[in-house]
C-alpha cells in the first residue's frame, strides 16, 4: 500500500493531537467494522474555530486524516469548515489509498459531529450540517 509522503508525515508527526478542555463543540465517530475511534474537539469563538484537536484511535490514516483535518479548519469560520470534505483532506494529503478512503470519511464526520455538538450547545442552526452518526458504517449503506 502506498502512502504519500504528506500522509506519512501526518502520522509520524500529527498535528494537533489531545484535548481542550471545556471545548465549544466535540464530535465523537467510530467505524465499528475496522474499529477506528476519532474524537474531535473544537474551540470557536465569534463563529470562527480558534482551534481544533483530535483523539484518533486506529491506523495509520485514520491519524493522519485527523490531523490534517484539524489543520484545515483552524482559523475557519464554520461555513468554511463544512467545505472540509473527505475529498478536501485527501486532496490536502496528495490522496489515499482506495481501502483507507473511509478514514476521510471519518474525520470529515468527526468534524461535523463536533460542529453539531457546538450548535446544540448554543442552540444554533448551522445552514447545511446535517446530524452525525454515530457508526460511518451506517453512512455508507445508507448512499
Amino acid at each position: 500500500m502506498e502512502y504519500s509522503e504528506k500522509v506519512m508525515d501526518h502520522f509520524m508527526n500529527p498535528r494537533n493531537i489531545g484535548e481542550i478542555e471545556d471545548a465549544s463543540g466535540v464530535g465523537l465517530v467510530g467505524n465499528a467494522k475496522c474499529g477506528d475511534i476519532m474524537k474531535v474537539y473544537l474551540q470557536i469563538e465569534d463563529g470562527i474555530i480558534k482551534d481544533a484537536k483530535f483523539r484518533t484511535f486506529g491506523c495509520g490514516a485514520a491519524v493522519a486524516t485527523s490531523s490534517m483535518a484539524t489543520e484545515l479548519v483552524k482559523g475557519k469560520n464554520i461555513q468554511e469548515a463544512l467545505q472540509v470534505t473527505n475529498k478536501a483532506v485527501m486532496e490536502a494529503l496528495d490522496g489515499l489509498p482506495p481501502v483507507k478512503v473511509h478514514c476521510s470519511c471519518l474525520a470529515e464526520e468527526a468534524l461535523h459531529a463536533a460542529l453539531w455538538d457546538y450548535a446544540k450547545k448554543n442552540n444554533i442552526v448551522i445552514e447545511g450540517l446535517k446530524e452525525p452518526v454515530q457508526d460511518i458504517d451506517e453512512l455508507h449503506h445508507h448512499q
